[in-house]
């Protein structure tokens, strides 16, 4: 059975993008070599990322033309991608193909033999799949900032989501990279 992880950085306030839709510039307070290798890794360990439509649109645009982190670079084109959109009907970009009904589809697709499945940014597409209870871990960059305001991560719910730490780790810059799991009820 394969994993599906959220990943994503955020604000110390809980946000992962500001108040204007890509609005990420401070992503740049916690780059630097620690992050960068463990963005490296999610290459080796993942087969497939899964994106909400907008982030799916910003990547897209970004990954092709990057001038900087080839290794990042060549994984983001080649692995297989998944965009999630009801309006969406083709993706242009390498390797990805287009599903409207994500609960299905990522039941199945945990279900199968395969590597991670990890789901960069895509808030909505993240809560969505926490409430369905198909995500095994949370990976979290916090950043060292107070935005004061934007795009929570983690949106409002009707109960509580207790959650385990399993490690965290403290970059040179002051960021801090914590990886949970949602604690199954029962």
């Amino acid at each position: 059975m394969r994993k599906l992880v959220v990943w994503n950085l955020m604000t110390l306030d809980g946000y992962f993008e500001g108040t204007k839709p890509w609005d990420i510039e401070f992503h740049n307070l916690a780059w630097g070599p620690e992050l960068e290798r463990y963005a490296e890794q999610f290459g080796e360990e993942g087969d497939l990322l899964v994106f909400g439509r907008k982030t799916y649109e910003g990547m897209a645009a970004y990954w092709p033309t990057a001038e900087s982190e080839e290794t990042i670079k060549a994984y983001m084109n080649d692995i297989a991608k998944i965009a999630v959109s009801k309006t969406m009907t083709a993706a242009n970009w390498n390797n990805t193909r287009v599903v409207s009904d994500p609960v299905a589809e990522l039941k199945k697709l945990k279900a199968e033999t395969g590597k991670t499945i990890f789901i960069f940014g895509s808030a909505e597409l993240a809560d969505s799949l926490l409430k369905a209870g198909l995500v095994d871990e949370i990976r979290i960059c916090l950043v060292p900032v107070i935005l004061g305001g934007g795009n929570p991560h983690f949106k409002p719910a009707s109960q509580q989501l207790p959650l385990k730490l399993l490690d965290s780790t403290t970059t040179e810059g002051g960021a801090v990279i914590l990886r949970y799991e949602p604690v199954k009820a029962g």
